[in-house]
């Protein structure tokens, strides 16, 4: 198993930042996202990397945003690291297979998050008044049930703990109403497609958060998109009201650490191998059956 990447330096870039997962530099102009495989839980960055994962999630945002830019512009402009004349052939193969090049937007202060069944937070929100960031929902609902039609619950971007579920009517004071309306729709009819696609590959994509920016005056899909990371993906055959169905992302990672009795603040746990090594076969599992034009379909 290959030794994950936790950090990097580019030195003939611009740093602009660095994000749980994503490193960011500045580059002729352009944007780069350099996935590294460091994973992230309750807010808190683990110690130890995930193998593969940075190519996974890098994989599975051009895959998407390839699929979807007939619904939404987007920033991507490239992952060809080696067709890049400006980047020195030393780090070629560094970047390669995790590193997009995108066009540079003005990031919303915004996450778009759609449900599109019941679980997670939406769940335990729903347990105690019957409503998911303020969005009521019909009774008797159970885990895992449908919501039919989709709702959507923006939050805050925190650039430390956690984001805060905000509610439409202050999105609009925050980016005005054109630009929230644009948002909204783009975000339902992002999950709208990708839902019919995945299911066609036995896949339920039970949730999903969009970032948005703008690009002269537009609104455009920046950012991951429909990653592990970034979603919740059930295998189909699983999803039926009041099931637990498998998930295809850091839910493993996230159950073992509760097991720990951790109190979610840092420093985490350290991670035995197996976990490291059941959480790298989940990413690398839900790339095989859903981000590829090839891809097989469900084993039986």
């Amino acid at each position: 198993m290959n030794t994950p990447l936790l950090t990097i330096d580019l030195p003939f870039c611009k740093r602009l930042g660095r994000g749980k997962v994503r490193e960011l530099f500045e580059l002729g102009g352009d944007l780069l996202l350099v996935a590294t495989d460091r994973i992230s839980a309750f807010d808190v960055v683990m110690q130890e990397g995930i193998p593969g994962k940075g190519a996974v999630l890098t994989a599975a945002s051009k895959f998407w945003l390839g699929k979807l830019a007939s619904v939404c512009q987007n920033h991507l402009i490239s992952t060809d690291v080696d067709a890049w004349q400006d980047v020195p052939s030393e780090y070629r193969a560094l970047l390669r297979g995790r590193t997009m090049r995108c066009k540079k937007a003005v990031p919303m202060p915004v996450e778009w998050v759609v449900r599109g069944y019941l679980t997670g937070s939406g769940w335990k929100d729903y347990q105690k008044d019957g409503a998911v960031s303020g969005v009521a929902l019909g009774a008797g609902l159970q885990h895992a049930s449908e919501l039919d039609p989709p709702i959507l619950t923006p939050s805050t971007k925190a650039e430390s703990g956690h984001d805060m579920p905000i509610s439409f009517a202050r999105v609009v004071e925050l980016v005005g109403q054109r630009v929230a309306e644009r948002a909204r729709d783009a975000a339902l009819a992002l999950y709208r497609t990708a839902r019919a696609f995945a299911r066609e590959r036995g896949i339920v994509i039970a949730d999903t958060k969009f970032e948005f920016g703008l690009l002269d005056g537009e609104v455009i899909l920046i950012d991951e998109c429909l990653t592990p990371d970034s979603s919740r993906f059930w295998p189909a055959e699983e999803v039926k009201p009041g099931a637990n169905p498998t998930s295809f992302d850091k839910q493993y990672l996230r159950n073992w650490l509760l097991s720990t009795g951790w109190n979610q603040q840092p420093p985490p746990p350290q991670l035995p191998a197996e976990v490291i090594a059941k959480t790298a076969a989940t990413y690398a599992e839900i790339q095989r059956r859903l981000c590829s034009d090839h891809a097989q379909m469900p084993r039986a």
